[in-house]
This record gives structure tokens, sequence and C-alpha cells, in this order.
């Protein structure tokens, strides 16, 4: 098919500069990743699509083109209160984009998970392939051969958004790129990401690679609950490598009160993403913004949609009443002293006031709790106290069903608790480890639900 002179300027239009950012990953995502894109609008091979610059894609004659990008730029925008849930704003939430460099997001994510499981070790020299130095910037200019320390890889990616040290990381998790990518999307299945699908590990251009806002609220959520150990990467506002300084992209860190991370994107088909969270008075909400027009107006809306949202009450800031020793288990009363309803399901529980242990008198256990308490190693999740033994079931098979790999082998346990004159039914799954257990609390949380794990040290 023939280049025509009108195809050349429609493509030069699409990639022109639509901004006046001249630093930061803004500009280098923007020149970097639409040359990426050029070549593979193009079907140029490789070789060519490291030629940085418009003019050697310009001088081959006749291409065959690939189809433009199906979805075009489109904004979009959440903010979850990090703790509960809540949402707190939406617009297009449900939209599906391209999510660029928060792409990242996950592969940091998979790092994490590997670091925790002794797979990693963040001073670990990971071997840099030839796939790898091919990746267009913005990068850390690794080269063939050489190696790259998880930590630093970590570092490059959460502020250069470098590329080559992203294809690292999935190389030496998953053994190349697309199978990385395969291990991604089923991640993103767990975590209830379902409109996800990745096929590489650092967002460059790909119509397949396709997201949600809400999906990436989730991820970020997940991380913090996760992988807290290292959120504080996020907030690093640079990252000396090969003597020279490389700055955060998130410029909103050194502005907006609060905010401490996660991770800004670009491309052309995406527009000017951001995943971001702050944290005021002890309240931390996470947000995500897509499609914005311009660096600057992105930043200028999540600040927006950031500030309205920290002056909005949380549906669960008015806290209960604190229960009698014994009365853990009551149904709550709010803070205004208006009984509560009884929760019938786990959507609908309201959160237990632990009270210490050395002041609970000890409360009669179930054989399933008197198994796990035998053992000192064994964990709990509490899913709530109802108001009959039937409504327990049904919340705990609520929870089986939300969290079916996580709770495979927990038993559960249905106990009856006398609290104020009456009976209530506590709900828990037992048996679980403390990794687990917690892992099952952030899984339900971000469903919606309600949940507080169980140590064993705990008077059940």
């Amino acid at each position: 098919m023939s280049v025509t002179g009108q195809t050349v300027r429609s493509l030069l239009l699409a990639f022109a500069w639509r901004g006046r950012e001249t630093e930061g990953e803004q500009a280098a995502e923007r020149l970097a990743n639409g040359r990426s894109t050029l070549g593979s609008a193009f079907g140029v091979t490789p070789f060519v699509r490291r030629i940085y610059g418009l003019g050697a894609v310009l001088a081959l004659g006749t291409v065959l083109l690939a189809p433009l990008p199906a979805l075009a730029a489109k904004y979009a925008a959440i903010v979850v209160d990090a703790r509960t849930g809540e949402v707190l704003h939406e617009e297009n939430a449900d939209t599906l984009t391209y999510p660029a460099s928060l792409t990242k997001m996950m592969t940091l994510y998979l790092t994490f998970d590997a670091l925790d499981e002794g797979r990693l070790r963040l001073d670990q020299s990971l071997p840099v392939s030839a796939w790898a130095e091919a990746q267009s910037p913005t990068k850390l200019g690794l080269r063939a051969g050489k190696t790259l320390r998880v930590e630093q890889a970590i570092l490059g990616l959460v502020t250069k958004s470098a590329n080559d040290a992203s294809v690292v990381l999935a190389e030496a998790l998953g053994g190349s790129e697309a199978k990385f990518a395969e291990m991604m999307t089923r991640k993103a299945r767990e975590l209830g990401m379902r409109n996800t699908v990745f096929r590489n590990s650092n967002g460059l251009p790909n119509m397949e690679q396709l997201t949600t806002a809400r999906d990436f609220s989730i991820l970020s959520r997940a991380m913090l609950s996760d992988h807290s150990r290292y959120y504080p990467y996020f907030s690093r506002r640079n990252f000396v490598y090969g003597g020279r300084s490389l700055n955060n992209h998130n410029r909103l860190m050194s502005r907006y009160e609060g905010m401490d991370g996660i991770k800004t994107g670009y491309t052309v088909a995406s527009g000017f993403n951001l995943a971001a969270s702050a944290v005021r008075d002890g309240r931390r909400l996470v947000a995500v913004v897509l499609g914005g027009k311009s660096a600057a107006s992105r930043d200028a809306r999540m600040e927006a949609i950031l500030d309205k949202a920290f002056d909005k009450p949380s549906r669960g800031s008015e806290a209960p009443v604190v229960a009698r020793a014994g009365d853990e288990d009551a149904p709550r009363t709010t803070a205004k002293g208006k009984p509560s309803a009884k929760p019938e399901t786990i959507a609908q529980l309201a959160s237990t006031v632990s009270t210490p242990a050395a002041v609970r008198p000890p409360a009669r256990l179930s054989d399933e709790e008197a198994d796990t308490k035998a053992d000192g190693s064994k964990w709990g999740v509490q899913i709530g106290a109802f108001s009959t033994r039937e409504a327990s079931n049904r919340a705990l098979n609520q929870a089986t069903k939300q969290a079916p790999f996580l709770l495979r082998a927990a038993k559960p346990a249905v106990t009856p608790v006398k609290a104020n004159g009456s009976t209530v039914y506590r709900a828990r799954m037992v048996g679980l480890d403390e990794r687990t257990a917690r892992k099952v609390c952030s899984e339900l949380t971000r469903s919606g639900h309600r949940c507080v794990t169980v140590s064993p040290n705990e008077k059940l």
C-alpha cells in the first residue's frame, strides 16, 4: 500500500506535540511511545524501530499499514477510599482504554510478590537481554549482556518509567515478556480487575492491552494492602543511575498535600494517565485519571477530584460505639446513638470493634475453633456477627465464593455469642496462616465487604 502525502500528514498530526512540557515523563514518553507507535503502524521491523527519528520511517516508500488504535483517548476517573473501598467519585470508570506506563504497576506488584516469596532478592543481579536493550525510551540505557540489580530495576520503573528495566524484571520472572504478560493478566483476574488484559510489561503501545480506571483503582488498593512494605518506593523523588539523577515523573508529589505515589503514563492512544494515592488526617484515598489532554490538565483534574473527595465524609467515617467487654459482636450503634441494622450479608457488615483480650471473659469455643486454638500457628478471619445461624452461613458461603483459592483449606466456624441479652452468631473462617488471613481480608475489603483477621493469641 502506498503512503500518500495525506497519510503522512495525518500520522504526523496524530503524533504532534500537544503541550508545552519540556521535561520529565510527559515529554519523554510522548516522544518515545509516539515513535514506537509509528513503527508499529508502518509494520517495520524491530531494527527499524530502533532508528530514532521520523526521517528513517518516512524514507520507506511503500509499507504495509497496520490498523491504527481502535480506541481514542477518553477521559475517565475514579476516587476510592483505600480502606473501605467506597467509591467517592467516578466518571467513565468502566470505559475501556489503554494503560500506558501504568502497566508497570502490575510488573512491580508481581516483583514484590516474588520478593516476599523468596524468588527474588533486592540485591540480586538480573541479566539484560537484547530484547530489553531494544526497548524504546524512556529507558535506563541498559546493554545486552550486562546485569541490573532488582532494586535498581524497581527504582528505574517508579522514577524514570524505564521500559528496558521493566523487560528485565519480566524475563526474570516469566522467562519471556510474553509469558510474563500472561502472568500479569492472571493476577489481574485474581485481584478483581475484570476488564484488564496485559500484552507487555511496560505499557508500550499494543491495541490488545486494555484496562479501565476502576481496574487500576483496584490495583492501587492492592498495592497498598498487599505490599505496604514496598510502597515507599513510589515516594522516591529521584534515583541516581549511571551518574545521572533521574527525577520522579509524578510532579504532584511535590505540591499536593499528602500525595506519596503512585505512577504516571502516556501514549498517544491513552492520553495522559495518573494513578495516585494521598493521605490526610489518617484517611487515605486512591484515585485514577485516564485520558488527560495534557500533563498539566491531568494533574489539575487529579487535584480537583481528590480535594472534593477529601471534603466528602466517608459512609464508614462514623465510628461505632465501643462495646462492653464480651459484647464485641453485638449489633452496632453509630456515633449518633442510632442502632444499625443487623447485617445479613458480608456486604452489609460493619467492622467489629475489638476489645483487648486481657479484659474479655473467655467464650465457649466451637469444635473448629478449638482445633485452631490448639495450633498456635493458625489464624482466622471474621466475616461478621449475624442475627441468625443461617445468615452467618450465607455470609461464609459468599466469602468463599469471593476468595475461593485463598479459602480452599479454611474451615467455617459459626459460634453463638450472648450480647446485650440476645444471641448473635459469629461467622469465621479458621485454620489459616497469618499471610493468607491478611490476604483474604484484603480481597474481601477490595470487593466492598468487611473482614477482620483473628490472631491465634486472641480469645475466640
